[in-house]
């Protein structure tokens, strides 16, 4: 067994969507970045990839590629754990923690462990979701940004 870290921050803008965990939440705001700039998938991308020692998610996606632009996240999720597959690991579980001041998170939980689940190839039991606040503090509390971060177990197949 193997146990990874991720962490992701991306700024908060006008004029994108914001996604996250996979799914679209109604919000005036939106995530700046290469990609779609799920901040809760890249967490998890990175825990992973880091259990299985495979570096970083800027290291299989980089921001350079133009194949990534925009691209949605759920796309680099599947890639990600079809390469700790290839490399001989499963994933047990995931725990992850969004900080965001707004929108409320807690109501959209449900939805993206549905979404995330069979890009992992794991039970929504398995994926462990938490959103909190920075109780106004720093730049997700003056609400500049959104961070994420995420913990994973993998296990040899």
């Amino acid at each position: 067994m193997r146990i990874g870290f991720g962490f992701d921050v991306h700024q908060l803008t006008k004029g994108r969507k914001l996604i996250i965990g996979g799914i679209e939440i109604e919000h005036d705001l939106g995530l700046l970045g290469h990609s779609d700039a799920d901040v809760l998938i890249h967490a998890i991308c990175d825990a992973l990839l880091g259990a299985a020692n495979l570096r970083d998610i800027g290291f299989h996606f980089p921001d350079t590629d133009e194949r990534y632009k925009n691209v949605d996240s759920k796309i680099l999720l599947k890639e990600t754990t079809r390469l700790l597959v290839k490399k001989g690991y499963r994933i047990s579980n995931v725990d992850a923690t969004i900080c965001a001041e707004r929108p409320k998170l807690n109501p959209h939980i449900p939805a993206m462990q549905v979404t995330l689940a069979p890009l992992m190839g794991i039970s929504e039991d398995d994926i462990s979701i938490k959103a909190t606040t920075t109780e106004k503090l720093g730049f997700t509390g003056r609400q500049e940004g959104i961070s994420a971060y995420a913990v994973c177990l993998i296990e040899k197949i």
